[in-house]
């Protein structure tokens, strides 16, 4: 079995060549890339399985080149940043970035989180014992295709965004909490923070509803967490 490939997207010449080092040991096929524009280059030459994906790039910054990969990719994207703010946080994912990492940090933890994404990833592409289309008054969600059909429009998901979708539409008028919701998303064993599930809640809304402010599929529970609707 050919070696999954990770494209390394850091200026830093040491921190890449750390995280390439640590990558090559759990026998990860890497790519670096030093500048945004060289990034998108390298994506679509080498198609990678996961990128990681520094915010403060040369030429054209990480939030450009995580949304020009969004555009054309559901890969697993994880962002790396110097700054702590949960603006700076919230604005990654909502791009479509599947984690967010501070730093400084450890090159074993982004193996970690590297493993879990792609466990993730992967899992969402195997065959479940389910039926295949998932159907309400102006909303299909394929699972065999990974599609999503807003009012007869096939509308992008990412890898995520589907995930949270298709938890809460399988399990219709159900209330679950943001961290319920993260575990099955996510998984129990992944780094992160429950905002995620609100950004993607809020993704997911802007592309499913007609008012995002006046939700009719995904409801909010307040003090609880959310519900899918499903008697419309």
């Amino acid at each position: 079995m050919a070696s999954e490939r990770i494209m390394i997207v850091e200026d830093e010449q040491e921190i890449a060549e750390l995280l390439k080092d640590y990558l090559e040991i759990e026998r990860y096929e890497v790519i670096i890339s030093h500048d945004g524009e060289e990034a998108l280059q390298n994506f679509r030459q080498f198609h990678p399985q996961l990128v990681i994906l520094d915010i403060m790039l040369p030429k054209l910054d990480g939030m450009e080149v995580c949304r020009s990969i969004r555009a054309e990719s559901d890969v697993p994207v994880i962002m790396l940043s110097a700054k702590k703010r949960d603006s700076d946080k919230i604005l990654g994912l909502g791009l479509g970035a599947d984690d967010y990492v501070v730093k400084p940090f450890s090159p074993s933890e982004i193996v970690a989180r590297v493993k879990a994404q792609l466990r993730r990833f992967h899992g969402l592409a195997t065959p479940a014992k389910q039926p295949n289309l998932i159907v309400y008054p102006g909303l299909e969600l394929d699972l065999k295709a990974y599609e999503v059909r807003v009012r007869n429009k096939t509308v992008h998901f990412s890898a995520k965004e589907f995930e949270v979708l298709r938890f809460l539409a399988v399990h219709p008028n159900q209330v679950f909490t943001r961290g319920q919701i993260f575990d099955n998303a996510w998984g129990n064993n992944e780094y992160g923070d429950l905002n995620t599930v609100t950004v993607h809640v809020k993704k997911i809304r802007e592309k499913v509803e007609l008012d995002p402010a006046r939700p009719q599929y995904i409801l909010t529970v307040r003090g609880i967490g959310y519900k899918f609707y499903g008697g419309l």
